[in-house]
């Protein structure tokens, strides 16, 4: 019954099939290395792909995937699927790779009587960029490392060894992934814990662009020295060291390192932080154009204000009583003498651009609906503008024209001719006898 209740439980993990809560394994890559000197006498890295389970459990229990590399997390005070709480199993990327001290030891309080510890990390992200999370796994060993280039002489572990674990320290961000417009206030977000208490933990942020770096915040909890600010240090003793960045400009963009030093550990999280800021698009006519048969207007529609520099503009001419229906309706036509402005780089290093057309007008035209759609990658839709182009026939302006005309013309001679009148007909009253 054991075993095949062992074969039920490795067919469903074979098959993405798990456990949502609590999470009992997780599939895993296990990256190895193979370090060596190559004829040069340069070290040469090579990466190993492993097939890995991690599984949560006692010391002693049975691999849930016995063809596989079985790490085996035992209790602590550092529960990891805390930090994986609310997501699908299948929704998790996990990778454990090796961790070289550089021959630091130091004891570690919580560990048992065993005097070493070989280290892994384990890093398990969602697979749509929601967290990033990595724990510090220690493995008791009777063997003392290697020496300062432990990295050169790693143990050889075998395919369906059982390392019994337990998670030592945890780092994890919410945001490693940010999109920010501008003079906007951001919080990254980076979580801290550790398996022991008095720990001596230096807390450090840093940011990165294009080869520079720049500490922004540091604190030791030993010392309580703080260097910088935008980390609460009420929030920090309890395992908080988000940073708020209260005012981003274009200078913000770039890579936010939050950094936990714990010694023999150093854990750390990436927070890339993007500038995206969306055009404001604007049309140079009314929402109705009203022009003459014939006539020729310039047609302009500006972006403005965006960041990055990419952005699409297209103009569409459609019917306007057949541009609402989503069934059946024809596709709207695109213009193709459209022309584009040079990139204009603003102060505040945003850009801005103008797509535009020459309008001739004629009657076919009139009634119909033009369209600016503006894309770009800080919308989640295109931004549209547009106007009803209403041709007039010279006919009727020309009537209104020659009428207007007569009747000037008729006021013209009337004021001319009366006084002949008033004169002729006081003389004719005159002459008339009585």
């Amino acid at each position: 019954m054991a075993l095949l209740l062992k074969v039920f439980l490795y067919c469903m993990v074979t098959a993405g099939v798990h456990c949502v809560h609590p999470l009992q394994w997780l599939p895993c890559q296990f990256t190895d290395e193979h370090v060596s000197l190559n004829s040069e006498g340069h070290i040469e890295t090579q990466l190993i792909h492993r097939e890995a389970m991690l599984q949560f459990g006692q010391k002693g229990d049975a691999p849930v995937n016995p063809h596989a590399v079985t790490f085996l997390i035992t209790g602590s005070k550092v529960d990891l699927r805390r930090y994986l709480d609310g997501v699908e199993a299948d929704q998790l990327e996990c990778e454990v790779r090796r961790y070289s001290t550089e021959g630091i030891h130091i004891h570690w309080p919580s560990q048992e009587a065993k005097d070493y510890n070989r280290w892994f990390t384990c890093t398990v992200k969602q697979d749509k960029g929601l967290f990033t999370v990595t724990a510090f796994l220690r493995h008791p060993s009777d063997q003392p490392p290697p020496g300062q280039q432990d990295y050169r002489s790693w143990p050889a572990i075998a395919d369906t060894e059982i390392l019994t674990t337990s998670v030592a320290m945890v780092t994890k961000t919410q945001t490693p992934s940010v999109k920010a417009t501008l003079s906007s206030e951001q919080r990254l977000h980076c979580l801290f814990a550790i398996d022991h208490r008095g720990a001596n933990v230096t807390v450090e942020w840093y940011w990165q662009q294009r080869g520079e770096r720049k500490k922004l915040f540091s604190h030791t909890s030993r010392t309580r020295q703080t260097q910088g600010s935008g980390v609460a240090l009420k929030a920090l003793a309890g395992g908080d060291a988000s940073y708020t960045l209260p005012f981003t400009k274009m200078s913000s963009e770039g890579t936010y390192i939050c950094s936990v030093l714990v010694n023999p550990l150093f854990g750390s999280q990436d927070v890339i932080l993007h500038i995206e800021e969306p055009p404001r698009v604007s049309l140079n006519v009314a929402p109705v154009l009203s022009v003459s048969d014939g006539a020729e207007r310039k047609i302009v529609c500006e972006a403005e204000r965006y960041y990055p520099l990419d952005v699409e503009i297209n103009w569409y001419e459609q019917d306007p009583a057949v541009a609402g229906q989503r069934v059946g309706a024809p596709l709207p036509k695109t213009l193709q003498n459209v022309l584009l402005s040079s990139h204009k780089h603003n102060q505040d290093m945003t850009y801005s651009v103008s797509a535009f057309f020459y309008l001739q007008a004629s009657p076919q035209a009139s009634g119909k609906q033009f369209t600016c759609s503006v894309s770009h990658k800080s919308l989640r839709v295109p931004i549209k503008k547009s106007f009803i182009l209403q041709v007039e026939e010279p006919s009727s302006w020309m009537f209104y024209l020659f009428i207007f005309s007569v009747m000037v013309i008729l006021i013209v001679v009337l004021v001319r001719m009366l006084p002949a009148l008033l004169s002729a007909n006081k003389k004719s009253k005159q002459n008339k006898p009585y």
